[in-house]
């Protein structure tokens, strides 16, 4: 069975988990964490980057540093992983979910507006597939009414929006590195603060509601409890692993966009007879490889797609069911149907995308795809 993911080791993981073990001091903050978030912050021109135990950690940050309060209304998409939403929903807000757009499984940036009321507080986007919302019409948006933009970047390392790193556009935005991701740690996270007044909440929420980065830094000569927060820190050994893979975060990146190239370019003649939809590319966005999906024109077509990959030792897979019409929040919301999320979620099917893909694995991955539709 060619597997839909396979976690890619560069050789340096072990190595480093060893140096971070030596030193010492393997909690949270420690050399590692401290090379991970300079490395970042240096190449990508992110103000602030802080690790997290993961992005649903970042997330529940961001609400936090939002000053989430019951009742008050966050527009988010619906087709998105729930930890875009549920952070805000403990802090007790209202989602008002909004729909995909008709080219793209993204927020559709000209609905957003609509949902707007009086008690509408942030807005939280997703780079789906790592290819960029339109930040400027977002956050024009969110100036003209004082909303808060977060950036849900769990899909967007070294992606781009009009040149500009997405996480950077947002007030504030979360990254995932998961085992699925471009980049990775297992588990863990990192949130990426872009408005400077955050900062130093931020620092206090990671620790607890404590002052003790402040502390470490000889700025205060004791600390105590001064804000809500929790315990956010990663282990140092998890960014010890981080960190050998953002050292090679250029090949990684160019060996999965070779990968989806080749995936788009041999199908693409199918799209062309009208067979199915392939990932459209605004030209403000990038494509940083990291998911590679298909619109099939029915769901029964999807279904019977994935099951005959799966015969054919493929696993392909579906992707996330629309929130507004889970079990948990479907009695709770009173929007309108939000058919192109529902469309998605019925009909997109992503293929095998790793760094080992094989040659030989990925051509016969595209020839089942073909012989499927029966495409000569």
């Amino acid at each position: 069975m060619i597997p839909y993911n396979k976690p890619f080791l560069t050789g340096k993981e072990t190595t480093y988990i060893e140096e971070a073990v030596a030193s010492g001091k393997i909690s949270g903050d420690g050399i590692f964490t401290k090379r991970c978030q300079q490395l970042l912050q240096e190449k990508y021109g992110f103000k602030k980057c802080l690790l997290t135990s993961s992005c649903t950690d970042a997330l529940e940050m961001a609400a936090l540093l939002a000053n989430i309060q019951p009742g008050d209304e966050v527009i988010a998409p619906s087709y998105t992983f729930v930890s875009s939403v549920n952070p805000f929903v403990l802090r007790g807000a209202v989602i008002q979910f909004c729909d995909s757009r008709a080219d793209h499984p993204g927020i559709d940036e000209h609905k957003i507006e609509q949902l707007i009321t009086s008690k509408t507080k942030a807005i939280v986007v997703t780079h789906y597939a790592g290819i960029a919302c339109d930040m400027d019409l977002i956050m024009d948006i969110a100036k003209r009414y004082t909303l808060v933009v977060v950036e849900d970047a769990a899909h967007a390392i070294d992606s781009f929006y009009k040149g500009r790193p997405l996480g950077s556009l947002g007030h504030s935005s979360a990254f995932s590195f998961h085992e699925t991701k471009n980049i990775i740690a297992g588990e863990g996270g990192m949130i990426v603060l872009n408005d400077a007044a955050l900062v130093e909440r931020a620092e206090i929420i990671r620790e607890k509601g404590t002052n003790r980065s402040k502390f470490f830094r000889g700025e205060v000569d004791k600390y105590g409890w001064v804000d809500v927060g929790s315990s956010f820190l990663p282990s140092d050994i998890t960014a010890a692993f981080l960190y050998a893979q953002l050292e090679n975060v250029e090949q990684i990146q160019s060996r999965r966009k070779q990968i989806w190239n080749h995936y788009f370019t041999a199908l693409l003649p199918m799209q062309n007879e009208g067979l199915l939809q392939l990932p459209q590319l605004p030209e403000y966005a990038t494509n940083n490889g990291h998911i590679f999906y298909m619109i099939c024109k029915t769901p029964d077509e999807r279904d019977a797609l994935i099951a005959y990959l799966q015969q054919n030792g493929i696993l392909a897979i579906f992707h996330y069911l629309p929130l507004h019409m889970s079990a948990f929040y479907a009695s709770k919301y009173k929007g309108s149907s939000l058919p192109m999320a529902e469309k998605y979620a019925d009909q997109l099917v992503r293929l095998p995308l790793f760094y080992t893909l094989t040659e030989n694995e990925q051509l016969y991955i595209i020839d089942k795809v073909n012989a499927f539709y029966a495409y000569k």
